[in-house]
């Protein structure tokens, strides 16, 4: 048999020192976060512990490894093989003590988190969604005990920055790294919000001991199947039992006070920025936005993934027209969106990822506000009917009526109801979900339910 990775190899290093602790261990941050630190020119003093977001798995692949794995970077022509480094230590989810006591770490300057747009526990309206069963358990037990294990990752902010209060300790950098607009003053409002729940005076602690940056991120990775295991065991000679796959671009913008330090990223790639608002919404609008109308209109058209979608002059007519409604609205240079758009139906086109559209079409609940509802509401208050904004949410509807790529979405019992019934009283019904005047608007639903009419005869 093949070997497994180790700590012991010629071809790694030893653990560094942990001083990052990151949320939601999966294969994003493996390729981006990770990969940025490991390349830092400082990345030997900078080790990370990672938490998986839920299961387990990831952390019970990645231990006998020593945390090491392999990224395949997966151009058009070829591969290329590297070996991350920088993983210190992994852990599940339920291991909140040791959470816990990296959080209170006096060595600890930053955190980061990949939890996806529906890891933040957020109500329609932005805010903490105290309703939900999750908040109100965790709640609950942060009331009876600040050191009780806790599941959705505002609580678990919580609970370490509270560790790290009780200790003394100073400020350290919070780094949000999803699909959300303003995602640092976003998470900063969630977990204040926490705190004025559990017991109002945690608010000054939180203050205290954590200063909250804005990311934008972008790199797409695919699910990785048998076969790529199999690649990388025959072209590396090693049996990775957590390869990550992803293609040759990568960006990653911050902008924030970082009171802890933090590796030398900037030459690693990543940009520092004051402002991370342009760059988030050109890669929010343009890219993620455009993923969302293929997951949902391309799988009507029987599309698997990403490439198969541009490869079809419909779909691609789609995004285009979607992209023209969008990049109206984006305040960077007219030819650097122009570049951009370029870049990505480079990316898109790419026939060796393996980009599948059901799995961008998760949680699109929390995905489209923040995608395509933007554009949409510029476009309305300008007067006109965007119909490459209409066509991505009839494209939902349809997907919540069981057509294309099956539901996974973590309000999508919600969702799926708001859209039952006719398509009269549907569409609605789901516009009202995603925002109460939306439903109002009678011109609006007029052109999403013909265009959901549309669609449908492509399910016929």
């Amino acid at each position: 048999m093949p070997p497994v990775l180790s700590r012991r190899s010629p071809v790694t290093r030893p653990a560094a020192p942990i001083r990052i602790a990151h949320l939601g261990l999966g294969n994003f941050f493996r390729a981006h976060q990770a990969w940025y630190t490991g390349r830092a020119p400082d990345s030997a003093h900078w080790g990370i512990a990672a938490f998986t977001g839920r299961r387990p798995a990831l952390a019970d692949a990645l231990r006998p490894q020593d945390g090491l794995y392999t990224l395949v970077t997966r151009g058009p022509v070829q591969d290329r093989f590297d070996v991350v480094t920088s993983l210190s230590a992994v852990h599940a989810a339920a291991d909140h003590a040791a959470w816990l006591d990296v959080l209170h770490s006096p060595d600890l300057a930053v955190v980061t988190l990949t939890v996806t747009e529906a890891g933040y526990a957020r109500a329609a309206d932005g805010s903490l969604d105290a309703t939900d069963d999750a908040v109100r358990n965790d709640v609950a037990a942060l009331r009876g005990d600040l050191t009780a294990p806790v599941s959705t990752a505002p609580a678990r902010l919580l609970a370490g920055l509270a560790a790290r209060d009780r200790a003394g300790l100073g400020a350290i950098a919070i780094v949000p790294c999803d699909n959300l607009p303003d995602n640092g003053p976003v998470t900063a409002h969630l977990v204040r919000e926490m705190a004025e729940l559990v017991d109002p005076a945690l608010v000054a602690a939180v203050d205290r001991t954590a200063a909250f940056a804005t990311s934008m991120v972008d790199r797409i990775t695919p699910r990785v199947t048998d076969d790529d295991r199999a690649i990388v065991r025959s072209a590396t000679g090693v049996d990775d039992a957590a390869p990550v796959v992803t293609e040759p671009f990568s960006e990653w913008v911050v902008s924030g006070r970082f009171p802890a330090g933090r590796p030398r990223w900037e030459d690693a790639g990543v940009t520092v920025v004051d402002d991370v608002a342009p760059f988030e919404q050109r890669k929010l609008w343009l890219l993620n936005g455009g993923h969302s109308l293929l997951a949902y209109g391309a799988s009507l058209r029987r599309h698997e993934t990403v490439a198969e979608a541009v490869a079809d002059p419909v779909c691609r007519g789609w995004l285009e027209q979607w992209w023209d409604e969008a990049a109206a609205h984006l305040s960077l240079p007219a030819a650097e969106i122009e570049s951009y758009r370029a870049a990505l139906l480079e990316r898109f086109a790419n026939p060796r990822i393996r980009h599948l559209l059901a799995q961008i079409a998760a949680d699109g609940s929390a995905k489209l506000p923040v995608r395509i509802l933007p554009t949409l509401r510029a476009e309305r208050a300008a007067g006109r009917m965007p119909a490459g904004a209409a066509r991505a949410l009839a494209a939902w509807i349809c997907h919540l009526r069981g057509h294309g790529a099956a539901v996974r979405d973590a309000d999508g019992a919600r969702a799926r109801a708001a859209a039952g019934g006719p398509v009269g009283d549907a569409v609605p019904a789901v516009l009202t979900l995603l925002d109460a005047s939306l439903g109002g608007d009678r011109a609006l639903v007029d052109a999403v339910t013909a265009q959901v009419d549309q669609l449908t005869e492509l399910t016929g």
